[in-house]
């Protein structure tokens, strides 16, 4: 599967154990957290979907050097965080698995 439309991402990471959406930021930008720390941003006015995970530094930067659509996360700390830009260059298989590390990283 490779669509990846708000809803599906949004879908997936409310699949998370106790994962919530909040707006701390204002309307627009979703948070997802779990307790009171984020794993993930999404800008629900940007097409493509704009999404920001948390990641570990190392893999963080190899996931830059590699695709061209994953960038220091926008307004974020950019050595634990990654904005991807979801054109389809990373998989939805992928792009599940970033989010299952995110959400891992603040559940850990």
């Amino acid at each position: 599967m490779n669509e990846m439309d708000a809803k599906t991402v949004e879908d997936y990471i409310l699949s998370m154990p106790n994962a919530v959406r909040d707006y701390p930021f204002g309307e627009g930008v979703a948070v997802y957290k779990v307790g009171d720390k984020m794993f993930a941003l999404m800008d629900e006015h940007k097409l493509p979907v704009n999404l920001s995970l948390k990641c570990d530094p190392l893999l963080a930067q190899t996931l830059r050097d590699r695709y061209e659509t994953v960038l220091p996360g926008y307004h974020l700390n950019k050595k634990h965080w990654n904005t991807i830009i979801l054109t389809g260059q990373l998989s939805w298989e992928e792009v599940q698995d970033l989010i299952r590390h995110s959400y891992q990283l603040v559940t850990e």
